[in-house]
């Protein structure tokens, strides 16, 4: 068990009793490229986690130590601001430092051993579950009773100011606010949010990573927001309420396609869309209709592929094999695109033959075999017990 591992490992390297954390990746069952347009995302934490064992030295320096990577890194506490050094991994966790201090806190010594099951670019969020779970853990050392939206906040703006990545809240809001058997709708403008119950038992989602991982990615998601910022300059121009994408209507929408451009009419189009598609996801869920749900699914992958342009061929073929399953309710790819994942809605009795379908058919670029990982909803960051069961 994880637990243990890092116990052990703590224990050997340290000599004394850590506290024990574990803090989930996630998964985003729909509402994808909606959160920087301040719409609305339904994301879920997984049964795929980090686990940290951190205690307090007494010292003046922070003691890291990937078990992962079987690599440690020192780092000093207290002598001036932090800056994200070489050690790139390290850097994840010293932003999250460099956040308590930036809120006054002093941050003592410290000892922290961490390590996991969640894929490294597989969209999971793994870089999340690093910066919510020491958050978590030096909060409750050092006694500073930050809500979880606060350490959100902190864990975003470490990855922001440490890794260079502008992410929106959504991932490290998922990884501490996460329910068992509940998913999540966040609206990223008033992050308020309310949960939907999803029975794990009876439906599994499951992730196919199409190996790959096209480098149009970075420069397309920075183009796909120019663009949507000019389609929302140009209707607020006509429409005083309009504050962002999240406030166009299609029939505003339509109104205006030619002076848009067929480009940003489409990318404004998609988004729309599929803030709809959320609101309509919360109806299904609450409902238990499934089959409507992955009908919204399919919906989300032809809208991310044909106006947002944010596929590749990699990905729709995973998708094309699982709508040909008999068993498979929906699918789509899931995160920024021109790779990674696909997600799959799948009754549990049919999971067997989907995987078995889809491991024969997909033909990866890199001829390894598909990897596949089935997951569960559960909860958010949380302590664990001396013995290494969740509390």
């Amino acid at each position: 068990m994880l637990a243990h591992q890092m116990l052990r490992t703590f224990h050997q390297r340290y000599g004394y009793a850590p506290l024990l954390v574990r803090a989930p990746g996630r998964v985003n069952l729909i509402g994808e490229h909606t959160d920087y347009n301040q719409g609305f995302v339904l994301p879920a934490a997984i049964d795929r986690e980090i686990v940290f064992a951190v205690g307090l030295n007494r010292g003046p320096t922070a003691r890291l130590f990937s078990l992962d990577k079987q690599q440690a890194h020192e780092q000093a506490l207290g002598a001036g601001p932090l800056r994200p050094g070489s050690t790139l991994w390290a850097n994840y966790l010293l932003g999250v430092v460099a956040q308590f201090e930036s809120r006054g806190v002093a941050v003592p010594g410290f000892d922290c051993v961490f390590g996991g099951n969640v894929p490294m670019g597989a969209g999971l969020s793994s870089s999340a579950a690093v910066e919510c779970g020491l958050a978590f853990a030096l909060d409750h050392l050092l006694g500073t009773h930050l809500s979880r939206l606060e350490l959100a906040r902190l864990a975003q703006q470490a990855e922001h100011t440490f890794a260079g990545v502008q992410c929106g809240l959504m991932d490290q809001f998922a990884s501490l606010f996460g329910q068992p058997g509940q998913v999540v709708r966040l609206d990223c403008r008033s992050l308020d949010f309310e949960y939907f119950p999803f029975d794990s038992a009876a439906y599994h989602l499951v992730l196919c990573n199409s190996g790959v991982k096209h480098s149009l990615a970075s420069s397309a998601y920075n183009t796909r927001r120019q663009e949507c910022e000019q389609g929302v300059s140009l209707l607020q121009t006509y429409y005083a309420d309009v504050h962002s994408l999240r406030d166009v209507t299609t029939a505003q929408l339509a109104r205006h396609r030619a002076e848009l451009g067929d480009v940003v009419y489409r990318r404004c189009r998609y988004v729309v869309e599929e803030n709809q598609r959320v609101e309509a996801a919360g109806r299904h869920l609450a409902a238990d209709d499934m089959a409507a749900f992955g009908q919204l699914m399919y919906a989300s992958h032809a809208g991310l592929r044909d106006d947002y342009q944010v596929s590749c061929p990699e990905l729709d073929q995973l998708v094309d094999i699982a709508r040909a399953h008999p068993g498979v309710l929906g699918a789509r790819m899931m995160g920024g695109g021109f790779g990674g994942c696909t997600l799959n809605l799948v009754p549990a009795a049919a999971v067997p033959g989907f995987l078995a379908a889809v491991t024969a058919a997909y033909q990866s670029p890199t001829g390894r075999p598909l990897e596949t990982y089935q997951t569960r909803i559960v909860g958010g960051v949380s302590e664990y017990l001396g013995n290494g069961v969740d509390c």
